[in-house]
């Protein structure tokens, strides 16, 4: 079986290649000769996923996934959200995004946040979403090197060591997208 996984994201490329099977052949956008910028201007997390996801079979025909992930921070009203990737601007800067986050919830309590990612999945001429939640809160400083994104600022609930201090193994076992990419993973299985 070959699934198109729609991203220009490496980090999250890399991080679904180690949780697909082996009888499954993952293709890049680059793979599929697609250098376009999908659009995502839908107001849901689930929407942009679905969009892009229609984005991939309608113009290439691939039988493909695309997933969107927003962090939901609790006090924040549950931003960024779907504007995860542009909270602090079209520049997509994960600093100034974390710093943005940080600066908002100077003397906040509660920081409390969950990270969220929906896969759609176009399979021959159905479409199906999958949902990983991972609870935590924000740190109040930056601390780590690994992954991607909000990660140096997100502790999971019962871990002391933020997303950018564990391995991508550890992430994957507990982190939404891993999470999501397992439930993908146990209905292709179950083809």
């Amino acid at each position: 079986m070959q699934l198109v996984f729609a991203t220009n994201n490496l980090n999250k490329l890399e991080e679904v290649q180690q949780l697909i099977p082996k009888h499954i052949t993952l293709l890049s956008l680059k793979d599929i000769g697609c250098e376009v910028d999908i659009p995502e201007t839908q107001n849901t997390i689930e929407g942009n996923a679905i969009q892009k996801a229609n984005y991939i079979k309608t113009h290439y025909g691939y039988n493909c996934f695309a997933d969107d992930t927003g962090l939901e921070v609790e006090t924040l009203n549950d931003e960024p959200g779907v504007y995860s990737a542009r909270y602090a601007g079209e520049q997509r800067d994960a600093n100034d995004n974390m710093d943005k986050i940080l600066t908002n919830l100077e003397n906040q309590d509660n920081r409390n946040a969950q990270f969220k990612t929906v896969i759609a999945l176009h399979l021959n001429d159905s479409l199906k979403t999958f949902t990983g939640i991972c609870k935590g809160h924000i740190t109040e400083t930056k601390s780590g090197t690994k992954g991607f994104g909000y990660d140096p600022i997100f502790k999971a609930d019962g871990y002391t060591q933020t997303f950018a201090e564990i391995s991508l193994d550890e992430k994957n076992r507990i982190g939404h997208r891993g999470k999501a990419v397992q439930q993908l993973v146990d209905f292709l299985n179950g083809l």
